[in-house]
């Protein structure tokens, strides 16, 4: 319900400083002083490409965890968004309201994934690499599994980041 929110957040204009639309107290400060919050949700909002996709995107997501069927799919559309904003909020704004919300849903997706840990290996059987995993009942391994795949869904956005630019 709170992804929906957030997505929904983002497609009506209650999330980032819009171009052509910044408050005014962040426009008339000169952009060295504009403090870590300010200025990400100035350069988030500059695109409204960018809005558009995230917020479509959290909504796909959050709309697929509501059916059993579907679940393991909206995962693995939200795990890549969710790490954007942890990554983007502590490391690089310090912005770190957002980042922890991030990173309560970032764990209940990982819980989600640790808990249908067979169909999550059904489906990689479904595109092929299903030899090339053995994963044991251990919990520690399935842990590695998990991180692994994380790692995977992080490793081919920072791909297409860089080819398609920052």
């Amino acid at each position: 319900m709170l992804l929906t929110t957030y997505g929904l957040g983002k497609l009506i204009g209650g999330q980032f400083h819009r171009k052509g639309n910044l408050p005014d107290e962040i426009a008339n400060i000169p952009l060295s002083e504009v403090g870590g919050f300010d200025l990400a949700w100035s350069f988030m909002g500059y695109s409204y490409a960018y809005i558009l996709f995230i917020g479509v995107s959290q909504l796909i997501g959050a709309s697929l965890l509501l059916f059993e069927r579907t679940k393991l799919y909206g995962v693995f559309v939200l795990i890549p968004i969710l790490l954007n904003i942890i990554v983007f909020d502590a490391i690089f704004f310090d912005t770190y309201g957002a980042m922890a919300s991030a990173v309560l849903y970032f764990l209940l997706l990982v819980l989600v994934l640790v808990l249908n840990k067979e169909r999550l290996i059904k489906i990689i059987g479904l595109i092929g690499l299903r030899q090339s995993l053995v994963v044991k009942q251990h919990w520690l391994e399935t842990v590695g599994f998990v991180v692994l795949l994380v790692l995977l869904f992080f490793g081919v956005d920072q791909f297409f980041v860089n080819v398609l630019g920052h």
